[in-house]
């Protein structure tokens, strides 16, 4: 564990400033309904008893106002989630894209997360000024059957590849402490590291359990298990952003800081990941001045 993080901490520093760490905001901006059966969300209608309310897209002008503050928080990317399996030309979509231009107006990256996607829309992303699109392959090809059957890992592979073809940056990710073996988080890892050039945002996530899904009684995971994941992405993934993500609100200070010695260097910043619970930001107020960074309070993100 020592010798790995150690070696871990030596190649962010080739390739990052160790003092910086980028503070993420996320908004899940359509909540609910989603079709897929993905067994650790409480978004998908399969999972009847999660107690979670379905809210219509977003109005353009709240998500930018919402961003705004979020900015002024100390946030410097604004993420958007959309519970759709895929995304559909219209209103909705139109929509999407005012969003991402608003946000980038107010000099953040923009980010979306919005399923599968045609040529066509990544191209009309990557002209609003889109930054990153995000979509997770979740866990290794092995496992992925478990979890998930109503989307295969090829339909994520070909997503990621439409939105690089345009130009977009990849975030791209997955969870661990689903019920996989080290192999597979190993593998999921494999992947990743496999694709050329690395995606530039990998975000790394410790699965919430929510009551009502599949996966509501797994043990919460090992925050040592967690900054092993973020020490090895940093050794396959030298140059990539490596954000540590769902899960966070469960480690204490000292873990979180060991993540970062280990190789994050970004976090995500608000009081809720879409519809699951993350550090709130008094917490994160000592987080940020125990590694002597300035953080800007009194403002937090708003709900929806």
């Amino acid at each position: 564990m020592l010798e790995l993080v150690g070696r871990a901490n030596a190649v962010h520093r080739q390739h990052h400033d160790p003092n910086k760490v980028q503070k993420a905001s996320l908004l899940s901006i359509k909540t609910g309904g989603c079709p897929e059966n993905c067994a650790y969300c409480p978004q998908s209608a399969h999972h009847r008893e999660v107690d979670l309310t379905r809210d219509r897209l977003m109005e353009p002008a709240k998500v930018i106002a919402m961003a705004e503050t979020a900015k002024a928080a100390g946030a410097e990317r604004f993420c958007m989630g959309a519970a759709w399996r895929q995304v559909r030309d219209g209103k909705e979509f139109d929509a999407v894209l005012e969003m991402v231009e608003g946000v980038r107006a107010l000099g953040m990256e923009a980010c979306v997360t919005l399923g599968m996607l045609k040529p066509h829309q990544a191209e009309r992303l990557a002209a609003a000024g889109l930054t990153a699109y995000n979509h997770n392959l979740d866990t290794s090809p092995e496992f992925y059957g478990q979890i998930i059957t109503t989307r295969t890992y090829e339909d994520r592979l070909d997503t990621l590849a439409t939105v690089r073809s345009f130009g977009i940056d990849l975030c791209c990710g997955g969870i661990i402490g689903m019920g996989e073996s080290i192999r597979d988080r190993a593998s999921m890892l494999h992947v990743l590291a496999s694709m050329d050039p690395h995606p530039e945002s990998v975000p790394i996530n410790a699965l919430v359990p929510v009551e009502g899904t599949p996966l509501a009684n797994r043990p919460r995971v090992d925050p040592l298990a967690l900054v092993r994941m973020v020490a090895t992405a940093r050794l396959v993934m030298p140059t990539s952003t490596v954000r540590l993500s769902a899960g966070r609100s469960a480690l204490n200070r000292e873990a979180q800081v060991l993540c970062l010695v280990a190789g994050a260097n970004s976090v995500f910043y608000g009081d809720t990941l879409l519809t699951t619970p993350n550090a709130g930001i008094g917490e994160d107020a000592e987080l940020f001045a125990a590694i002597g960074q300035q953080q800007r309070l009194g403002m937090s993100v708003p709900a929806p």
